[in-house]
């Protein structure tokens, strides 16, 4: 019944060496209370996070990330798109300044062309394929264009339709005149869709529907989508799963993506529901876990996800609502506003137990990040739904999913009994407590459940925790 041991053993070692997601931060700057970019970098390295997104091209900025190893995506802004692209020689100036003069002691790996262009009150949406072609001229000149790729942040409002995620389409007047010439730049250059994600906007517009534990990465029951068959379990993953799909209908499913803006506030006005200490560190806690574990999206499972929360500090002269001024992970003073892990090895101290840094949810009780403690405990389970898909569940997770799965090998401790539902059942738990229980990780498909009480098999000691 189980896989052979030396492929099991060869896949353990893969997922051992290989990569999960990545984690970035967003560098925002607007504010008259932030600490020097050369303290920012200070801060950076103390926290491992080794990807920044920034808004521009200061100086002072990139000349503080010079020798650091921080990968670094700058931007070309909105206002310069029109100029970017109408003069050729414009693009060759800003990329020979702003680019070729600090690369490669500054690892700049990536230019995003404006922000969100399609909401921009300016209209400089039919200026945005145009300046990208010229900027990429201009990366050829100097012969940075394999190394620095070239894209543009997209807001979820380019959707048509976003639910459910099967459904997912791209609004109709842009598909031609903008979608498809940049996807096929996009796919000619090597280059990934870059896409601005918040699930906070949609639970707070409708918090009556959408459960906050599916907008937190907590358990919950799921969300079936008929279109897939797919069940989703988090609001991220669906708004990714749309956007994957209204790429896919148009032919472009080979593009990759990466989330360049995500998060969750800390404070907001009266009216913006779900904004607190408590829910921003739940969502950004929970959303790094599952993708420094490698997680994909229930659409692309094994699409490693890199990931930019927004923001790193609170801005102060940011305008708009409350909200806007509290995305920040940390205070200007540096200090932290809640703890969230940024690295691997910063998991193996990150349980669902811990609090905000200010300690306590809105209710006064401790923060539990996702799932039971350990000690409480849950587990994973097969579910009785045949052999057949119980198989299907045990090959992906002692494959694809890394489960360790030396234990049901002929001999070893867990082999006994030797059926179907007790190997998937180790296979399913050891997946799901890898993956530090996060929500949808005990599906495979409908094959399995949780359980509150350790299964038991033979001798077979199921273990709770990773």
């Amino acid at each position: 019944m189980a896989p052979n041991i030396f492929f099991s053993v060869s896949l353990l070692v893969i997922f051992a060496l290989a990569d999960g997601g990545s984690i970035g931060v967003n560098y925002g700057r607007v504010g008259n209370n932030l600490p020097s970019p050369a303290k920012v970098v200070n801060l950076l390295k103390s926290q491992g996070i080794d990807r920044v997104k920034v808004y521009d091209t200061d100086p002072d900025v990139l000349n503080s990330l010079s020798g650091t190893g921080i990968k670094v995506t700058v931007d070309l802004p909105n206002e310069l798109l029109h100029t970017a692209a109408r003069k050729p020689s414009f693009a060759t100036a800003w990329v020979d300044r702003n680019i070729a003069a600090y690369y490669p002691h500054t690892q700049i790996e990536a230019i995003a062309v404006g922000n969100e262009v399609f909401v921009d009150p300016k209209n400089t949406t039919g200026f945005l394929v145009p300046a990208m072609k010229n900027l990429h001229q201009a990366l050829v000149k100097f012969n940075l264009h394999s190394d620095i790729k070239i894209s543009s942040p997209v807001a979820l409002s380019a959707l048509q339709n976003s639910y459910p995620s099967s459904a997912g389409s791209f609004r109709h007047e842009l598909i031609e005149p903008v979608f498809k010439p940049m996807f096929e730049f996009l796919r000619q250059t090597g280059s990934y869709l870059m896409v601005n994600a918040y699930p906070f906007f949609a639970y707070e517009s409708n918090s009556d529907v959408i459960s906050l534990d599916y907008a937190l990465f907590r358990e919950n029951p799921g969300v079936s989508d008929a279109g897939n068959g797919l069940r989703y379990f988090s609001l991220f993953d669906a708004q990714i799963d749309a956007v994957f799909a209204a790429m896919s209908a148009m032919g472009f499913d080979d593009i990759p993506l990466v989330v360049t803006e995500t998060g969750w506030p800390s404070k907001g006005d009266d009216n913006e529901i779900g904004a607190s200490i408590a829910n921003a560190a739940a969502y950004n806690g929970n959303l790094v876990k599952r993708i420094l574990t490698g997680a994909g999206t229930p659409l692309r499972p094994k699409a490693k996800l890199t990931v930019f929360l927004f923001a790193l500090f609170n801005e102060n002269k940011k305008d708009g609502p409350e909200s806007e001024r509290n995305y920040g992970l940390f205070y200007p003073s540096r200090e932290k506003v809640y703890n969230v892990p940024f690295t691997t090895e910063d998991l193996k101290d990150y349980r669902d137990k811990q609090s905000p840094a200010s300690g306590g949810d809105d209710s006064g009780r401790q923060v539990r990040i996702s799932g039971p403690v350990n000690g409480s405990g849950s587990w994973c389970v097969a579910s009785d739904v045949g052999k057949d898909r119980l198989q299907m569940g045990l090959d992906y997770a002692c494959g694809e999913g890394g489960a360790d799965c030396r234990p049901i090998q002929p001999g070893a401790t867990c082999y006994d009994p030797n059926t179907v539902e007790a190997h998937a059942s180790w296979a399913f738990n050891s997946y799901y407590q890898k993956t530090g229980r996060a929500a949808g990780s005990c599906y495979f498909g409908g094959a399995a459940h949780t359980v509150t009480q350790p299964p038991k098999f033979g001798k077979c000691h199921f273990p709770n925790g990773y």
